[in-house]
């Protein structure tokens, strides 16, 4: 069966939510994978995998360990590419779907912006806040996904 990977630390409690209801719901196998201690419920397959903190290391162990079927729920936009190079789903928590159509262009203006950053450029102030569209469009992707198991 498939695997839920969660990159956890920066992933906002309303998704965490959404993706418990689901693993109750049809017992798909999530994993949360933090540098930091965060409860989650007893659910049988929702485990949370703590990592050492570091550069990278969460989305380090994702990366070694989701395959092809997979899903992996990530804002990281360097670690979607990775997977989605591997041939597994990639979502935000906001529900924007990584593919390989799409991930390139995303990683180009991630390194756009930093190199601005990087250049003194002011750019933007960072990701509105997480609104009842955002939750909905993570919701049908999820959806999508649990259907096809």
């Amino acid at each position: 069966m498939a695997t839920i990977w969660v990159d956890a630390d920066a992933c906002p409690a309303v998704i965490k939510d959404i993706l418990f209801r689901a693993a109750r719901r049809t017992g798909v196998d999530v994993r949360l994978v933090a540098n930091h201690f965060m409860a989650v419920p007893r659910i049988p397959s929702v485990q949370l995998l703590q990592v050492a903190a570091g550069f990278d290391v969460a989305d380090n162990l994702i990366a070694q360990q989701a395959q092809p079927g997979d899903l992996v729920i990530t804002s990281d936009i360097p670690l979607a590419a990775e997977v989605v190079e591997k041939g597994v789903t990639a979502i935000s928590p906001r529900g924007e779907h990584h593919s390989p159509d799409t991930i390139r262009q995303r990683l180009n203006m991630r390194d756009f912006l930093e190199t601005m950053r990087s250049s003194g450029v002011e750019v933007g102030g960072g990701p509105a806040k997480l609104n009842q569209g955002d939750r909905q469009a993570f919701a049908a992707h999820l959806d999508r996904f649990l259907a096809r198991l």
